[in-house]
């Protein structure tokens, strides 16, 4: 317990790091998500095109070589921001791709009929989406959504590698000042274990509240 209570300051930035990365991340990968599964799905060549290049890069290209790309690359370009923000980019965009997949595969079990009724109506391909099919694609996507969030909350770790204060970079700091590395790393555990339940916890209710009966 010593090396808890005696850097109890330093693990509770460490979350609050893990936690505000967690957090931005996720908003911007629900966000480039979703638009980009409506560009999979949309009528227009083009912006399928557009849709499924995004996945296919991002979800064949490693995490820590985006990072990489992001951090260390943008500067090169005159992009410079802070390095926390950086690592937001990376994690927001990475899980997007996948966040746009379980999306997609969501509009997918929306009957075609809800679609060609609501364009009778004079809807447009925005209005359907977001008015018909996205309400309905909601309900299915909840659990894989959740996985999703949870893998992006354990990738965040990656960020303690680029000078980013989050929890998994605690342990350089405890190891400099002699403490056991094994019980750093069993509360670092400790830390994204509390994170991914508390996750897990808020989806639970999602699905109970909105999910699909089974």
């Amino acid at each position: 317990m010593d090396v808890l209570t005696d850097n109890f300051a330093l693990y509770g930035e460490g979350f609050l790091g893990t936690l505000r990365l967690t957090l931005y991340s996720s908003l911007l990968a629900l966000v480039v998500g979703v638009v980009m599964a409506g560009l999979r799905v949309a009528p227009v060549a083009a912006l399928r095109w557009i849709g499924t290049a995004w996945v296919t890069v991002l979800r064949n290209t490693p995490l820590t070589l985006l990072f990489f790309a992001m951090l260390l690359g943008l500067p090169r370009f005159g992009v410079a921001l802070p390095f926390e923000l950086f690592a937001v980019l990376a994690l927001g965009c990475y899980t997007s791709a996948f966040i746009c997949e379980a999306v997609r595969s969501g509009i997918t079990t929306v009957p075609v009929g809800q679609g060609e009724a609501a364009r009778s109506l004079g809807m447009t391909f925005g209005q359907t989406l977001g008015t018909v099919v996205l309400p309905q694609a909601f309900r299915t996507v909840i659990p894989p959504v959740g996985s999703t969030l949870i893998a992006l909350a354990k990738n965040s770790a990656i960020a303690g590698s680029f000078s980013v204060v989050e929890l998994l970079s605690t342990y350089k700091t405890l190891n400099e000042n002699g403490y056991s590395v094994i019980w750093a790393f069993v509360w670092i555990a400790v830390g994204y274990l509390l994170l991914t339940l508390a996750i897990s916890a808020v989806f639970n209710l999602l699905e109970k509240r909105w999910g699909v009966a089974r």
